[in-house]
């Protein structure tokens, strides 16, 4: 009897442990990962988003879902993500609005770095100074001679106060000294209209938001303000090059999970972004939205992003700039 009852418990421990086991061996990923995005369908973020979700899907085993909540600045997004489940399966795509809204809120649900584990920048876009094609200036510097020529004349135009946009042009007067005006709009092709009738003297935006336009040599584009020449725009220089030291922002879109998360899932998908972000139909895929490939550390995400909010904090406060 006692053999039996035994061998009756040993074998009932055995079962346990064969479906214990997977349980705690399963690795990552064993199910979908949902991509949040803070933005509407359509946008930058939601496009470079939907262009990486299925490939890393594909490499990791487990599909990428993207899903929009737009909001708030993306603010809504990030609040759901920072304080969601730290198991890996919920990820976020960020962009310069993720520091800027920190930025010029006031106040976001969680702490844009340490609520945050960041995988890596996935890829950069260009910020460009663009002007309808007979306005007088030709580059930056002529830009800054005019205005201060004829202080408070001219104005400018960007999307939304306290976009991105907004604080680099007002980080360009701050730092140069030219008194001119903003003139806010709610999407890019109504800057880009501004600027065809002459509403505007110039606007700032991403490159590929006014493409169409300076290929048709309807707009012209005075500089970049990425840190070297963009490649798809070499003839056009630098505000580095142009005489304004430390004058440099880039677009960019990274991926980040929230604090606490396996750090299995980070470098796994810092792993599976790399081989990606290598593909040739990837990039070229990525450089119709304007975009280039361009995968950092998790340590120079995590920098990036601490750098950007003290900066455009600063921005921001000294122009006196506050969402609305």
């Amino acid at each position: 009897m006692r053999t039996s009852y035994v061998a009756r418990a040993a074998f009932a421990v055995s079962l346990l442990t064969a479906f214990a086991t997977p349980l705690l061996a399963q690795e990552w990923p064993s199910q979908p990962v949902k991509m949040m995005v803070g933005f509407g369908a359509g946008g930058g973020t939601d496009v470079v988003s939907r262009i990486i979700a299925d490939p890393l899907g594909k490499v990791l085993g487990q599909p990428f879902v993207v899903e929009n909540k737009p909001g708030a600045g993306g603010s809504i997004a990030g609040d759901i993500v920072a304080h969601g489940p730290k198991d890996g399966y919920t990820s976020l795509m960020i962009s310069p609005g993720h520091t800027v809204s920190a930025a010029v809120m006031k106040s976001v649900p969680y702490d844009p770095v340490k609520d945050f584990t960041a995988v890596g920048v996935v890829a950069n876009s260009a910020i460009v100074f663009v002007a309808r094609k007979d306005f007088p200036a030709k580059d930056l510097k002529d830009l800054i001679a005019l205005a201060k020529k004829e202080p408070g004349k001219l104005n400018y135009g960007t999307v939304n106060t306290g976009s991105t946009q907004h604080l680099v042009a007002e980080w360009f007067r701050q730092l140069t000294g030219v008194q001119a005006q903003n003139v806010t709009f709610r999407t890019t092709p109504e800057v880009v209209t501004a600027l065809l009738r002459g509403d505007i003297s110039y606007g700032v935006d991403l490159a590929h938001a006014v493409r169409g336009q300076v290929e048709s040599g309807d707009l012209k584009i005075l500089a970049v303000t990425t840190p070297t020449r963009w490649p798809t725009l070499p003839d056009v220089p630098t505000a580095l090059e142009q005489g304004l030291p430390n004058f440099s922002a880039l677009g960019w879109y990274g991926l980040v999970f929230p604090a606490g998360v396996p750090q299995e899932a980070v470098t796994k998908t810092q792993k599976a972004l790399a081989e990606v972000l290598s593909r040739d139909v990837l990039k070229k895929q990525l450089s119709n939205a304007g975009a280039i490939p361009s995968l950092s550390t998790p340590e120079e995400f995590t920098k990036l992003i601490s750098e950007e909010v003290v900066r455009w904090r600063q921005v921001a406060r000294d122009a006196n700039i506050q969402a609305q």
